[in-house]
C-alpha cells in the first residue's frame, strides 16, 4: 500500500519535525504575543484553554504554505482549495479535555482538511490529541460510533515541529493537561473552493483577519511520498 492510499484509508498523517527548527522560537513568541482573553473574541472561547490571534503574522502564513502541508491538504480535499483559518490554542493545566468528536465536512465528505502544528513537545501528560484512525469514512451499515468509547483511540506523542493533518470527519479530541506543561499549537483549516461564500459569512465571528483570497491547486503540490507516521489502532 502506498502512503497516498494509507492517507485516504486512515484519514490522517503525522509529519514528524515538518516545521524548520529555526522557526520554532519565533513562532512561540508570536503565539504568546497574540494571546487574548476569552471576552476579547467575537464569540467567547472555552475555559481551560489559551487562545492566540496570530493569523496575519508572516511566519505563520509561511508555515501554512509549506509544500508538504499543502500536498496533504490537496490530496485530502481533491480540488482547488484555500487557507480558511489559523489560530493558536493551548490547554491550561487542568483543562483541554474534549469528548471524541468530528468537526464535520460541510457539503461533501472530504471538503475540509485540518492541521495541528505543535510548537512544544506533546504527549499524554500535557493534553496531546487523541485520534481514531480510519473513523472518517465508516463502512456502509456500520453502527454509529460511540464517542464515549475510547477503545480505538490513539494518544499522540511527539516533538515540537510535528504536524498532524487530517480529514475533518476523523474522530479526534484534546486530552486533559495534567502536568501543566506548555502545549502550544496552531489549528489550521483548509477549505474547498466551493465553501468560500459560507466562509465569508462567518469570518468575522471567527475573528479571521488574514486575506483568504489565495487559491491552491492540488496539481501544484504533487505527491512525492512523505516521511510520515500512521499509528496502529489499539486491539482489544
Amino acid at each position: 500500500m502506498t502512503d497516498r492510499e494509507q492517507l485516504h484509508r486512515e484519514g490522517y498523517v503525522l509529519l514528524r519535525r515538518a516545521i524548520p527548527a529555526q522557526w520554532l522560537d519565533q513562532l512561540r513568541a508570536v503565539f504568546d504575543a497574540g494571546v487574548k482573553p476569552s471576552e476579547q473574541w467575537p464569540v467567547p472561547r472555552g475555559s481551560g484553554w489559551r487562545h492566540s490571534q496570530l493569523d496575519t503574522d508572516a511566519c505563520v502564513q509561511a508555515l501554512c504554505r509549506l509544500p508538504s502541508m499543502l500536498a496533504v491538504a490537496g490530496e485530502l480535499i481533491g480540488e482547488r482549495f484555500f487557507l480558511s483559518q489559523v489560530e493558536g490554542r493551548e490547554p491550561l493545566k487542568g483543562g483541554g479535555y474534549q469528548l471524541l468528536h468530528r468537526d464535520l465536512s460541510a457539503q461533501r465528505p472530504g471538503d475540509i482538511a485540518n492541521a495541528l502544528v505543535y510548537f512544544d513537545d506533546y504527549g499524554p501528560a500535557n493534553g496531546a490529541t487523541r485520534i481514531v484512525p480510519g473513523s472518517h469514512r465508516p463502512e456502509p451499515g456500520a453502527p454509529p460510533l460511540d464517542f464515549n468509547d475510547e477503545s480505538r483511540s490513539v494518544q499522540l506523542a511527539g516533538c515540537a515541529g510535528d504536524v498532524l493533518l487530517f480529514d475533518v470527519d476523523l474522530v479526534h479530541a484534546g486530552s486533559l493537561n495534567i502536568s501543566g506543561a506548555r502545549r502550544r499549537t496552531l489549528l489550521i483549516s483548509y477549505f474547498s473552493q466551493s465553501l468560500y461564500a459560507s466562509h465569508q459569512q462567518t469570518a468575522s465571528l471567527r475573528s479571521i483577519q488574514m486575506d483568504t483570497s489565495e487559491r491552491f491547486e492540488p496539481a501544484d503540490f504533487p505527491w512525492r511520498g512523505l516521511a510520515a507516521d500512521w499509528l496502529p489502532v489499539p486491539t482489544a
